[in-house]
């Protein structure tokens, strides 16, 4: 043999296996790209796509535990205190996305509590809701709604003059750079059988330092309805609130008292800490004629961190009927 058929046959050989190993080799196949969650900044922060869609996701919450207190007289003529503690967890879900109607969104808050007794079942103490849940296209809500008449008040924890806030409702409201107003449609049977739809409105106009707000319901079962009227302006290192209000007998919206006044300072002490002391008057309480009231309280707020609040208050209250009493809490809020 010589060199050259020498050489041919191994060129041949190498083509051979070469062929051979080619039939066996495995291809990978190639990964799946992958979506990563994006900042959704069109509507605040806090956004994000909801992977695969345009629409936008918010989740936040707050877990909040208290320790309060109360101390008064009873119905004879005794006295009675008391304490205990409170745990609530809030978890809340926000969408939003735009459309060729306006912007379209969605809010769920679900709220959990625990009020810890002697009676040893966690069941009765445990409650876990659907605390709001509704629609929004625009200003038109519709849904489960924690509704305007709960802004009602002073930043204090002193104030009392609105019952029920919390409806299934249907509401529309305007807003301008500066002014706004809005009109809504509550079903009221929840809080009473025989209560049937009632009506509320709220206007707001913001001028300068103040802004004036107007509340006014009507509850067509109890064909009793309300006014409010509140300022709140920033003056000094603080904001000043004074309230007003009115109801012409009991109703789903409000029970607790004929008329009311309130007023409260908010003080920024420090950058983290601020004192809001307020002071509040109740005429014809429970709707019974000279059974007057008047009440003082002082609220603490520090931020420990962000997103960490420890707050604490005290109120007076000294009722004709129901004699003094003495409440406040100590609370730590975390909320995310």
């Amino acid at each position: 043999m010589n060199i050259k058929s020498l050489l041919l046959g191994s060129a041949a050989a190498l083509a051979v296996v070469s062929g051979a190993q080619a039939a066996d080799a495995i291809v990978a196949a190639e990964p799946e790209p992958m979506e990563y969650v994006r900042v959704c900044d069109a509507f605040g922060t806090g956004y994000f796509y909801i992977p695969g869609t345009e629409t936008c996701l918010k989740i936040g919450g707050e877990v909040r535990f208290t320790v309060g207190f109360s101390d008064g007289e009873t119905t004879d003529g005794g006295e009675s205190d008391d304490w205990g503690t409170d745990t609530r967890a809030r978890v809340t879900f926000e969408t939003k996305s735009d459309s060729e109607i306006g912007t379209i969104g969605s809010y769920i808050r679900l709220q959990g509590s625990y009020n810890g007794n002697d009676d040893g079942d966690v069941a009765d103490d445990s409650d876990v809701w659907v605390e709001q849940a509704y629609i929004s296209v625009g200003g038109f809500r519709v849904g489960k709604i924690l509704t305007w008449v709960d802004d009602i008040g002073t930043a204090s924890e002193s104030d009392a003059f609105i019952a029920n806030a919390r409806f299934n409702s249907a509401s529309y409201l305007y807003s301008a750079d500066a002014f706004s107003v809005g009109l809504a449609v509550d079903d009221l049977s929840f809080y009473d059988a025989g209560a049937g739809v009632g009506v509320q409105g709220v206007a707001s106009a913001t001028l300068g330092v103040a802004t004036l707000s107007m509340w006014a319901g009507y509850d067509f079962d109890a064909e009793e309805g309300f006014v409010v009227g509140e300022v709140a302006a920033d003056i000094g290192p603080g904001t000043f609130e004074l309230y007003a209000g009115y109801a012409s007998d009991p109703s789903t919206y409000a029970d607790v008292a004929e008329w009311t006044v309130g007023a409260a300072y908010a003080f920024k002490a420090t950058e983290k800490l601020t004192i809001t002391p307020s002071a509040n008057y109740w005429s014809d309480v429970d709707f019974i004629g000279g059974n007057d009231a008047w009440g003082v309280g002082l609220l603490g707020e520090y931020q420990l961190a962000s997103g960490l609040t420890a707050s604490a208050t005290v109120d007076y209250v000294d009722e004709d009927v129901a004699g003094d009493s003495w409440s406040g809490f100590v609370r730590l809020t975390r909320s995310f």
